[in-house]
This record gives structure tokens, sequence and C-alpha cells, in this order.
């Protein structure tokens, strides 16, 4: 287990302003530093040096704007109590703050206590937000942080105008939210249009008079966890930075699309050349980038086609905008880039790869992160129109050669649903031999699983785990189940999904029949496990399907989603909302206790931010009320994707244990 988890995860790739330099973060066993790399030569070095695997993140990477300088946010965020992260339960907590070192390498200062900032465009102050304040510092020695504004409600989403005198932000106030801004020089605060919707993700023109943002009508009961294939039409709006008048230059269309659905970038929302705004959207039921002009029109399709764009960054000339999608190959990712005003968007990275995340820098390099079915995460640029990798050799410990490539399976959900998963089958197999089987399934639920190791810290994780299950014997299925991404909005936002009716639980059935229908699958040693939501599926076949399954492993599972409901949302109040609550509660495993007679072990943090540890505690005081066998592994301090190494391995290492004594050793049908 120690050595399939010794690579070195790659993330949050960043592109200088100026020059020919990225940089991004390297995670080896719980050792996380910056690391750097320039053209021509594109050796990438280390940064920092941090050591140990102490739960420490790294985020927030952002370059000085003439490349000279990298800042990073290093120590995880506060809960709602204010407590940050501490999984080592050390006597002087760690805390949250900026940092920053010069790319050559000086020795990394602390620049300021917080978790977000943006540095201005001359370099020489950052700005942030604290509650209903926004500072300014200069970045000098022994300077102190400037209050400069006052506001009521949040303020966040801080952008600087292209001249640096003024400050574009949201504030954030329940029901609605305006856009901001703060003219540093007359110390007055301008409201974009304001209105009675939620505005956000504000872009300026590059001639600094005009601000273009998304506006999202408000709609007071809006349920978590429940399919929202139509909402009010958001739309996109521009105004005037001196008068704050705004207009209409663009609206979604009632029914597919009308709610807004983001893609993973720094902002939803581009001014690019030509005066064309940039924008996530799904009108045709599949996740695309559109442009529109401006002064208003039609807006084009510049992703056409049945995939899903995922991550997305504009090019430093604004002309065109690189990207990764599953077009023409729908398990796994690769990087394109298309023109603002359309055109054949062209493929950057073929292969049977999976690549993400891709930046261009402002000398034209395009980098971007990669990995395969036998290679973890790792980043890499294109020179010449060749693939040079940046990030350090994998170590010798990791059995590169004894990873299993997956195959792509396609099998029907008990209500004939077509289900996408991947296979990963024992290497050196005898023909005729029957395999314990095992399901996985991912958290989220907005996730997609690969054909190859994932993008996500944690689902790298969970990757290689089921590399292992292989590796020890096991025949496993890795289930993309309906309300995941990747396979339009239709899929994503399923009927009957989640609280409103546990529709997932007929793809957990198609899978554990799709497994025992195999003729190299023993159907009486099939388990099951999964974090989060997948932790969810977990107990909820296990409650729902103990005559399928054997035996199961439950990582901070949900077990009741009006709990987990109001965890996230504190307003959420199930008597005000009886109908809903009630059939809330009939989808979650909690209301089929009463069927679950197999094994289970569960694994949970205590500071879990996500799903609060009391699903845990409830769970298990069921079972035991019922005389159900089960086993616990239980990390004091530790939060949801846990940030210590160490409970990985040891999480893994129970998993496979457990499904070693409860389905290997159980006697064969």
């Amino acid at each position: 287990m120690h050595d399939v988890m010794s690579f070195s995860f790659a993330s949050g790739l960043i592109a200088a302003p100026s020059g020919d330099r990225i940089a991004w973060i390297e995670n080896r066993e719980g050792e996380r530093n910056i690391w750097v790399a320039e053209g021509p030569d594109w050796l990438g070095r280390r940064l920092t040096t941090y050591a140990g695997d102490n739960g420490q993140e790294l985020s927030g990477l952002t370059f000085s704007p003439d490349g000279e300088r990298v800042f990073w946010v290093r120590g995880g965020a506060p809960n709602r109590q204010g407590e940050v992260p501490d999984p080592l339960y050390t006597p002087d907590e760690e805390g949250q703050a900026v940092w920053a070192s010069s790319f050559t390498g000086s020795e990394p200062s602390q620049v300021v206590d917080v978790g977000s900032f943006t540095v201005s465009p001359n370099g020489d102050h950052i700005a942030y937000g604290r509650g209903r304040d926004l500072f300014l510092l200069a970045l000098a020695d022994g300077a102190e942080p400037e209050r400069v504004a006052r506001i009521r409600g949040g303020a966040g989403s801080l952008t600087w105008s292209p001249d640096g005198v003024k400050l574009a932000f949201v504030s954030g106030r329940g029901d609605h939210a305006f856009i901001g801004v703060l003219d540093l020089e007359d110390h007055r605060i301008t409201y974009m249009d304001p209105s009675v919707a939620s505005d956000g993700s504000p872009a300026w023109s590059p001639d600094g008079r005009q601000i273009a943002f998304i506006r999202i009508p408000n709609e007071r009961v809006v349920h978590m966890f429940a399919p929202r294939r139509e909402a009010l039409p958001f739309s996109i709006r521009v105004a005037d930075v001196e008068s704050g008048e705004g207009r209409e230059v663009w609206k979604a269309r009632e029914g597919a699309g009308s709610a807004f659905s983001g893609v993973n970038a720094a902002r939803q929302l581009w001014w690019a050349a030509d005066d064309r705004l940039v924008f996530p959207w799904e009108g045709d039921g599949w996740k695309h980038l559109y442009s529109v002009p401006a002064g208003g029109g039609e807006a084009i399709s510049l992703t056409p086609g049945t995939f899903e764009v995922q991550f997305a960054a504009l090019a430093p000339d604004r002309e065109s905008v690189i990207y990764d999608s599953n077009q023409d190959d729908i398990d796994r990712k690769h990087v394109w880039r298309v023109d603002v005003t359309g055109g054949r968007p062209e493929l950057l990275t073929p292969g049977s790869g999976v690549e993400w995340g891709a930046v261009v820098t402002a000398a034209g390099t395009v980098a971007f992160q990669a990995a395969s079915g036998s290679e973890p995460a790792h980043t890499v640029v294109l020179r010449n129109g060749d693939r040079h990798r940046v990030s350090p050799d994998r170590p010798a410990s990791f059995p590169a050669a004894r990873m299993v490539e997956p195959e792509q399976v396609v099998f029907s959900a008990s209500d004939g649903m077509q289900i996408h998963g991947q296979l990963f089958l024992p290497p050196n197999a005898r023909a005729g031999e029957r395999h314990p089987g095992v399901l996985f399934f991912h958290g989220g639920s907005r996730r997609q699983m690969l054909l190859g190791f994932h993008h996500r810290g944690y689902y790298h994780n969970t990757y290689a785990m089921n590399q292992m299950l292989a590796n020890d014997g096991y025949v496993v299925l890795s289930v993309n189940y309906r309300s995941g991404i990747g396979y339009g909005m239709e899929f994503r936002e399923a009927e009957n999904y989640g609280a409103t009716g546990a529709s997932e639980f007929n793809d957990v059935m198609g899978a554990g029949l799709y497994l025992q229908s195999r003729p190299d699958v023993d159907p009486d040693r099939i388990g099951l496990w999964g974090g989060s939501y997948g932790g969810y599926l977990t107990a909820l076949g296990l409650a729902r399907a103990s005559n399928l399954f054997a035996a199961g492993v439950d990582i901070h599972g949900v077990h009741d989603w009006n709990v987990v409901m109001n965890g996230f949302r504190p307003s959420y109040e199930p008597e005000d909302y009886p109908e809903f609550s009630q059939l809330a509660y009939d989808s979650s495993p909690m209301a089929f206790m009463d069927g679950w007679t197999s094994p289970v072990l569960l694994i949970h943090g205590d500071d879990d931010r996500n799903v609060p540890f009391s699903e845990t505690v409830d769970v298990a005081e069921a079972l035991d009320r019922r005389g159900v066998e089960y086993e616990q592994l239980i990390f004091p301090d530790e939060v949801h994707g846990f940030l210590l190494h160490r409970n990985w391995v040891a999480a893994f290492e129970a998993t496979l244990s457990f499904f070693d004594r409860k389905l290997k050793q159980r006697p064969m049908s």
C-alpha cells in the first residue's frame, strides 16, 4: 500500500503574466511543495522546502505581474466555529496565511494572515477581504494593512481594474448580491446596476470603463441534492463603471440551460478580444463555451457537440480559450484550443492519456497536467508540439509496471439507464477462475471517474486503491452513476436523484448484477465501497440489498439527507418543508436500516466540514441496535478529504484487510 501510494500528485498549475514561466503544487506522500519551471529549458525545480506529512494545504498560487514573485496560501480554511484544520492536534494551532518567494528561490516570507488575495496590476500591493472589510497591503518591508472600505455583507471575488486604481468585488447579502467598484483614489463605492438578483463573476473591459457580470435571479426555495433542470434564466450584463448603469447583453432561454452551471476555472466570464464575452452554458443539454458581443447579440457555441467542457482559461492574448473536454473520448479528457470568435477547435493532446487544467504562458507555451492508466498526475509543457515533463520523476518505489489498464464498460442500471464504468481486472488471472468483486462509487456527486489517474487528489488516491484491489485479486468496477458529470445535463440532473428518491440506487443494483453475471466473479462475494456521496451509495446498497452485497466500506458517508443538508445550509429546517424532508429521509440509508445485515467498515474524521461526524455516530448506533457487525476507523481532528497521507494509507490498509476477511475468506459459492 505504501508503494502504490508513493506517487507525487501535481495540481494547481498557473502561468506567469510575463515571460515563459509556470508554477504548480506537488504533493508527495503528504509533503506539499511549490514547483516552478521556465523556458527554454523547462527544468522543473522545487521552490519551497516544506518537509513532512503535516497536513498543511497549499493553494491560491499566484504570480506577480512581472513573473518575478510567486504567492500562495498555506493552511486550510476555518470551519464555522473558526477552527483551522489541525490533524496533528498540535499545541500551537496552525493558521492560514499568504506566503511569497522570488521565482529564483528566496526564503519564503509570510505576507498576511488571510486565506484569499489578489495582486495589483503593478505588483506593489495585494488586496483582500476580511468579513465586511476590504484591505490593501503594500508589498514592502514593515508595511501594515490599510482598511480601505467597510461594506454590508461579505466581500469576495476581488478583481483589479487594468490600471490598478479600482477594485471590483462581489458583496454577498444572502438572498441577493451586488457587484461593487471601489475607487481607491476617490474613496467611493459604486454598485453596478443593483437588483434583487445575485450578481457575480465580474470581468473588466480592457479599457477599464465597463464591467461584465453574470446575473442569477433569486429563487427562494432551491433544495440541495435535488435535480434542477430549469430555473429563472440567468443573464449577462455590462455596466458603466463611472455611473453604474447597466444593460442586458444576453439571456439564457427558458428550459434546458436556464440554470447557470459553471466550469472549473478562475472565473466564469472572460472579456476576450474583439469585445467578446466568453462564458459556459448548457443550452443544448451539454456544458459548452459560448461567446457573445459585449454590445449584445447572438451567442455562438465555441465547442459544439455531445461532450462537456470542464477546465477552461483565456489565453494571454485574449484571442483563444484553452480547455479540456471529453470530446470523442467520453471517459477521458484532452486539451483543446478554440478562437473566441469561433471556428474549428484544435486538439492539442491526442492519445490514450488524460489531460486537464491547461494554461498558456505570456510567451505562448502551453502547459497542462496529465496522467494515464499507469502514470500518476504530472505537469507537462508542449515544446514544438512534443510533450516535455517538468514534474519530478516518479519514485522508484511506485509500481507502475503492476498498474492494470482499466477497461471502459457500459451496463444497464436496473431501470434500463446506460451507465459507464471502469473495469479493473486482476493481472495474470487464470481462465475459469472466479474472483471476489468490488464496486467503487465516487463522491460529489458532481464527479466523473476516468480511464486513468484523476485530476482531484481525493480520487487520485481512490484510483490507486482500485489498482491495489485489482492486484490483490479483486474484479473492481468503478461506477459513474447518474447525477455525475461528463454525460450531459439530463444525466447530471437525473430525475429523482439524491434526496428526491435515490434513483442512483438503480445504478448500484445494475452494477452489482453486472458483476454477478460475469463468469470471472463469484456472485456471493461482492462488496462495495466509497466515500462521501460514495459512502451514501455504499450504505444504501447495504441497507437495501444485503442479499447482493456481502460487505462494504463506508467512508464519511451520508446516512440522513436532512442532517447533511442542514450542515451545508444551516437555514434548512426539515419541519419547514414537511413533504420534501419526508422524501429526503425516505431516500436515506437510515430509512432502510432493518434490511441491513452485511458487515461494514466505517471510516470518518471527526473534524469533517462536509458530512457531519454525527452521520457515522448515528449509523453505528442503528447498527448496534440491530446487532449488525461493523468495524470502525476514526481519525481525531481529521477533515473530509484526509489531510494526512498516513491516514489515507491507514484507511486503505483497513479497507483491504476488511475485504480480505469478509470476501476473500468467505467460502466460495
